[in-house]
């Protein structure tokens, strides 16, 4: 941690340094919280705005729950006209169609939406969207929102707040939100593959230590007072070397590197863990019903679901059935949910 203060302070004091020797220490500042596990435990930590409630009553969070789905729906809704109205192809992603293949619906007990764009659908959309998007709601990455980590985008009900820890230790001012995931091509070439992997959970990494100098950490006793001290003294380096415009595209640029061994498996890369899903499992989509209405889907639903969730028809014990609501809802509506 002393090594890293020293080039820290270097590197502001000597704004003109050669640009070889802004490289080596920009090269050693990253290579200090990687040497300390920092990447590794950060990975575990890109289940962004989300942890436990174990309070409250059992109707209060009953009430929550449902109101929270039925605005998730709502959005969701949002979304699909826009997608119509402007031909871009989506489709609804991991729990939101475990959903729609076992209950007609969400998942009883689940609180979350997602939905899937491959990369130049997703771009698009992006772009479409920063120039009209319906009232009252609007699209939300990194790169437009103080306090963004993700890299992926939300829309959000405009009005309303879901606020987490971690929301209010980075200050962003989160609404009710669907989550859109963009996938990538894999590299066919394992090593190259593995460098996508790496490097995406290095960015995503470092994404998150920028917006917060208190990032929860997995570990607890001296290991995580090592991971907790290091990501206090990562935080501000971080914040010298980057803007979040620069860590989206550092982030973009590593897992586009497949070069001419693009395979035809996918991955979004916010979650760089999971297995890969081959393109033909995705597209062309097919339709699910979901709730009252039917929306885009992977176009073989149980294939991807196979690969996603293993044996995805059985229930979870009931120990294992885990909502995720947030220390606060506010609906906009004057309906206030705290935990």
């Amino acid at each position: 941690m002393d090594a890293s203060r020293s080039l820290l302070r270097m590197f502001l004091m000597h704004r003109n340094l050669r640009p070889k020797t802004k490289a080596l220490i920009e090269t050693r500042l990253i290579m200090v919280f990687i040497a300390t596990t920092l990447v590794e435990a950060m990975g575990l930590v890109i289940r962004l705005e989300r942890y436990l409630v174990g309070r409250g009553s059992d109707m209060q969070f009953d009430d929550a729950l449902k109101h929270l789905q039925e605005t998730e729906l709502e959005i969701l809704k949002v979304l699909a006209d826009f997608c119509v109205e402007h031909e871009i192809r989506w489709f609804i992603d991991s729990g939101t169609v475990l959903g729609a293949m076992r209950h007609g619906g969400f998942i009883p007990w689940d609180d979350d939406i997602d939905v899937g764009m491959l990369r130049a659908d997703y771009e698009r959309f992006l772009t479409v969207a920063a120039q009209s998007f319906p009232e009252g709601y609007s699209v939300h990455t990194a790169e437009n929102t103080h306090g963004f980590a993700g890299m992926f985008a939300k829309v959000y009900k405009d009005g309303t707040l879901f606020e987490t820890d971690e929301t209010r230790e980075a200050g962003l001012l989160q609404g009710i939100f669907v989550d859109i995931f963009p996938y990538d091509a894999l590299s066919s070439v394992e090593a190259e593959q593995q460098k996508q992997r790496s490097g995406a959970r290095l960015w995503q990494s470092i994404s998150y230590l920028y917006h917060s100098g208190t990032i929860v950490v997995p570990h607890k006793g001296a290991l995580g007072a090592i991971e907790r001290a290091t990501c206090a003294v990562a935080h501000p380096i971080v914040h010298a070397l980057f803007s979040p415009k620069r860590i989206v595209a550092k982030f973009n640029a590593v897992v586009a590197k497949t070069g001419e061994h693009a395979s035809n498996m996918m991955l979004p890369f916010a979650w760089p863990n999971i297995q890969g899903i081959p393109l033909d499992v995705l597209v062309p989509t097919s339709e699910l019903q979901f709730e009252d209405a039917s929306f885009p889907a992977p176009g073989n639903a149980e294939r991807y679901l196979e690969l996603m969730y293993g044996d995805w028809r059985t229930l979870p014990a009931p120990e294992d059935r885990r909502t995720h609501l947030p220390k606060v809802l506010d609906f906009g509506d004057g309906s206030i949910w705290k935990a």
